[in-house]
């Protein structure tokens, strides 16, 4: 990891900005001290201990899997910190919204991987360069727990054909992957400690492997859009305005929820899950769950 990347909390400098558009991703970025990232975890690891037997529509895994910065107020939280957005002002401009939040959990010791994939495959928005993940590390990404591996300068293909897999250990939904071999010598490592953060490309090919540490790896993935993105697929999309102004009214808006799983939060979950279904699900086979349980 060179000295480009390592940058302290704050704004991404020119040099960084363009080593992002030509790489397709950006690390490490620090976004929260090692005691502050130790006291998020424990919230959040809290929230799934009280939660878990709860009488929720849906499993508990679903809501922390897919759009949590609809349900779970830690979410939003995270996505809308200005330590967080001050960064990601540097790739999208300064009218930022959030898409999606995810937690993505590996225990330890387990097979779970996440098949090597473009994110903008099944966004239903193209190629557009108007959208940049955020992967914020809880707990210790390394080779050993499973942290991503990117493809340099992938981004700079078009979207490539995928294969659905429907893996039982694959962490993605449909297990989806692209349909070309991606040799390990072109993987780079993105190993970050609790508090630091990875941005990449929608169309960068990334992917991960599995946890043979002794602790949870533990990342949450933030899905950000400019105004400039528009859904293509589904008749409707939505995403909660982090910072700035939505010039162009593509997205439905949504709230920041103020409790856990409120029944308001819950209701409007569904809705943008079924909305969102007509694109995250095109071409997947009808009778596998849009939105996996493990």
């Amino acid at each position: 990891m060179s000295a480009l990347n390592s940058a302290p909390i704050g704004s991404l400098t020119p040099e960084q900005i363009e080593s992002y558009w030509e790489d397709g991703y950006l690390y490490p970025l620090t976004t929260f001290s090692e005691q502050e990232t130790s006291e998020i975890r424990a919230e959040f690891e809290q929230i799934e201990k009280d939660w878990l037997g709860a009488d929720l529509p849906l499993p508990l895994n679903t809501y922390k899997r897919v759009n949590a910065h609809l349900v779970m107020p830690l979410a939003a939280r995270l996505a809308t910190d200005p330590r967080v957005l001050d960064i990601v002002q540097g790739i999208l401009g300064p009218d930022i919204m959030v898409w999606s939040a995810e937690f993505f959990v590996k225990e330890p010791h387990t097979r779970q991987t996440v098949g090597m994939h473009q994110d903008l495959t099944y966004w239903g928005m193209g190629e557009t360069p108007d959208q940049v993940t955020a992967w914020i590390a809880l707990s210790p990404a390394t080779c050993d727990s499973g942290c991503m591996d990117f493809v340099s300068a992938s981004h700079k293909n078009p979207i490539l054909p995928h294969n659905d897999t429907y893996s039982d250990t694959n962490l993605l939904s449909r297990g989806q992957e692209i349909a070309v071999e991606v040799a390990d010598e072109d993987k780079t490592h993105i190993e970050l400690a609790p508090g630091q953060m990875s941005l990449h490309h929608g169309l960068t090919i990334h992917g991960s492997g599995p946890n043979r540490s002794d602790d949870r790896r533990i990342g949450l993935a933030i899905r950000y859009l400019n105004p400039n993105a528009k859904q293509l697929v589904a008749e409707r999309d939505y995403a909660l305005l982090a910072r700035g102004e939505d010039t162009q009214s593509n997205f439905v808006p949504v709230p920041a929820p103020e409790t856990l799983f409120s029944p308001e939060a819950l209701a409007l979950y569904e809705q943008v899950r079924q909305d969102q279904s007509k694109a995250l699900a095109e071409g997947a086979d009808s009778s596998v769950p849009l939105y996996a349980n493990s």
